[in-house]
């Protein structure tokens, strides 16, 4: 198979839900159209962002078909589902489904409970869910702070050369940059390597990055082209200035309770997602008053995305 090597934004979409936490997938064509007005070139669903580890087996399929359907008339739009990590079988089960909706490619991660004691076993994983599904690209999401398994990729590359011709590449949400940089290079640059740290995006554009995947291009897409714009004219400074923009966004995820404060993010847009599922913990009405103002303050109007009349909810 021969390797695609995916480029510009790739968001990670929230998976949209009701107010009473069930799946909301009717707003994923809107989702869809917003993405491609902003120039993102793929969604990666049922990630961290899209809480797929808080879905059951059939709310993946659903999510699953559902972006098939939004996207299908657009081949170039690359959309990638995350399959989990504990089980091999339902990965397996999972990516046959993505294969026959047509989807593009499939993700595996980590088992993150009973952890792959070497980085030969993880391999042999890796290898084994892929070859359930020959004819799509496969990834390797590297995401050691959620998972707790944090074996250079670099090795993990080592171990499946050779093996598995759809091995696509690696997602990489780490900041190892030593180790990021000789997976470029690896195998004359065989692999692709999808950079994960929106905060970190310019030293990644320094190493070679070409393609990214991040929750933050669901929102602020204009700002990270604008900050690429930048580097590939060799303004540092205005560069440096985007990335700072980019870190004071993200820093309010935090301030605001983490993950779930994207969701916040979207309902400013214009396209309320609804919340997260528990354990997240969810902004109140009060809190959520707070933010806009901060968020306001940062001049978050000028570099956040654009969502189209007729998509908002």
């Amino acid at each position: 198979m021969t390797i695609e090597h995916l480029s510009g934004l790739i968001a990670a979409p929230f998976t949209p839900m009701h107010p009473n936490g069930s799946l909301h997938p009717a707003l994923i064509p809107a989702y869809y159209e917003m993405l491609r007005l902003n120039g993102v070139t793929g969604a990666f669903i049922c990630g961290s962002t899209g809480e797929g580890v808080s879905l059951t087996v059939s709310e993946k399929k659903a999510i699953a078909e559902s972006w098939a359907a939004a996207t299908h008339h657009d081949p170039s739009f690359k959309v990638i589902t995350l399959l989990g990590g504990t089980s091999v079988a339902e990965c397996i089960e999972l990516a046959k489904h993505a294969r026959d909706c047509g989807l593009y490619s499939v993700a595996f991660t980590s088992p993150f409970y009973f952890k792959p004691a070497s980085v030969n076993m993880l391999a042999e994983m890796c290898i084994s869910i892929a070859s359930a599904v020959p004819d799509m690209p496969f990834y390797y999401y590297h995401i050691p702070v959620l998972t707790g398994v944090n074996f250079a990729m670099h090795d993990l590359l080592k171990a499946i050369h050779g093996r598995c011709p759809n091995f696509a590449g690696v997602k990489y949400t780490h900041e190892d940059f030593m180790d990021f940089l000789s997976c470029l290079h690896f195998a004359d640059g065989r692999y692709d390597m999808l950079w994960g740290r929106d905060e970190n995006m310019l030293p990644a554009l320094a190493v070679g990055s070409k393609g990214a995947v991040g929750s933050t291009f669901n929102y602020a897409a204009p700002l990270y082209y604008d900050l690429i714009a930048a580097y590939e004219k060799g303004d540092m400074e205005t560069a440096r200035t985007l990335q700072q923009q980019s870190i004071d966004m993200i820093r309010l995820l935090g301030k605001y309770g983490g993950i779930a404060t994207g969701k916040a993010y979207m309902k400013l847009l214009g396209l309320d997602c609804g919340g997260f599922r528990p354990p997240v913990a969810n902004m109140s009405a009060e809190r959520f008053v707070m933010f806009e103002k901060e968020v306001s303050s940062l001049g978050f109007a000028g570099y956040c995305s654009r969502l189209p009349a007729a998509a908002r909810r």
